[in-house]
């Protein structure tokens, strides 16, 4: 059995075993077993291993991101490319992130999901206040790189790797001593993520067993509409959207791109984290799609870092549903702001911890509905946010193919038959 059967397996057991607990819990809440069965074995074992599991992802992000695009930048050369590329990936991003918004804001009015909707739950919620724009760019660049490293503040990361990858393209025969050293690093690097994704289906495992114990799906029934017209648009968007660019800017197959990006989103679906999936999301591109570790080391950690349109998905639902909730009409011009604030706050608010209710509540001020309608749907939240992670990387796998085939940089060998 492939690694991709096992974690699809694990999947569906985690969830099957979540969903199993929760209702056994809710039964028998006073019994000694359903404590021993919550404490002990969802918030204890299961609980435990997950945390470990991501947090052996995490561990490779930065130094698999720094020597991986240091390695990338220096193979590129000191010419123009490297903008060329930046500008590439960076405009893809806010198209994609721009027609996401706008698929969720078109269904979210066709469907009406807070029509029948009834405040009856705790509306009480406190926003996060977004840093100013200026700052936002000032901290891209680092004045510490060790710090930066330490803290994973990814942008600036990807500023030092960039700047040092260009000095060693500049640097002749000792820059090419350099490479080739960093080049034996990045092989050891992905050496250790092979070894972490035979470990993945048992941290899969384990972590959708306890997010499906502890969450369940009570206030999915109170928030029907709102759920599924999400979801709705996350799939039109991965599907549909991705499918046709993929398919009219490098003529490749779809189908065949979402087969070999399906461990990518289950390992997104799974973690709920698009740099946990990182290292999985730049194996996978290598590897099985043939995209050039020049491209991928650039597009990946950008895409991770900015690349939000699951988020823009759940944005423009939300403020439908808010706005109608409260019987407040934004109308066509509060909208269209609707589309603009979020674009741009993708970029704003990307180094925020939490930034997809951050940003939600940005994009609300900004239309004058009230903040405090964020409360209804968190119930909800932490479920929706593993699809739109999901989204995410796969959206940061699209961007990659397109940017690779533009710049001559895609193996299309690999592409069509990757090594088993």
């Amino acid at each position: 059995m492939n690694l991709t059967s096992k974690i699809f397996i694990a999947m569906a057991a985690g969830i099957a075993i979540g969903v199993a607990g929760n209702s056994l819990n809710l039964v028998s809440e006073s019994s000694s077993a359903a404590g021993f069965i919550e404490n002990g074995l969802f918030y204890g074992l299961f609980d435990a291993v997950g945390r470990i599991f991501i947090a052996s992802l995490k561990l490779l992000v930065v130094p698999m991101v720094f020597v991986s695009l240091v390695c990338g930048t220096a193979s590129l050369g000191g010419g123009g490319r490297m903008g060329l590329m930046a500008g590439k990936t960076i405009g893809l991003y806010l198209i994609t992130t721009a027609i996401a918004i706008t698929i969720a804001l078109t269904l979210a009015l066709i469907i009406e999901p807070g029509v029948s909707e009834q405040l009856t739950m705790d509306t009480s919620y406190q926003a996060t206040k977004p840093p100013p724009l200026k700052e936002v760019f000032i901290d891209i660049f680092p004045s510490n790189p060790v710090r930066a490293m330490a803290e994973g503040s990814m942008l600036q990361v990807i500023v030092f790797a960039v700047l040092f990858g260009l000095g060693i393209s500049r640097a002749g025969d000792r820059g090419a001593k350099v490479s080739e050293s960093f080049n034996n690093f990045n092989q050891v690097i992905m050496e250790m993520v092979m070894i972490l994704m035979q470990l993945a289906p048992y941290g899969v495992f384990c972590l959708l067993a306890k997010i499906f114990y502890s969450t369940g799906f009570n206030l999915i029934g109170q928030l029907f509409l709102y759920f599924s017209t999400v979801l709705l648009a996350l799939f039109i968007h991965a599907i549909f959207v991705y499918g046709s660019l993929l398919k009219l800017l490098t003529g490749l197959n779809p189908l065949t791109f979402l087969k070999r990006v399906r461990p990518v989103m289950m390992f997104g679906f799974s973690t709920a984290s698009s740099n946990a999936t990182m290292p999985i999301t730049l194996e996978t591109l290598e590897k099985k799609m043939g995209v050039d570790n020049s491209i991928a080391s650039f597009t990946v950690p950008l895409g991770a870092t900015l690349n939000m349109d699951g988020t823009a998905i759940m944005q423009g639902v939300a403020t439908v549903f808010i706005a109608q909730t409260y019987q407040i009409d934004i109308g066509v011009v509060g909208y269209l702001t609707v589309i603009l604030t979020a674009t741009l706050a993708s970029i704003g608010t990307a180094a925020v911890p939490g930034v997809g209710l951050i940003t939600l509540a940005l994009v609300l001020q900004q239309v004058g509905l009230p903040v405090e309608g964020i409360a209804l749907i968190i119930g909800v939240d932490r479920l929706l946010d593993m699809v739109r992670t999901a989204v995410n990387v796969t959206g940061d796998s699209v961007v990659s193919c397109i940017v690779a085939k533009g710049e001559g940089a895609l193996d299309l060998d690999v592409f069509e038959n990757p090594p088993r």
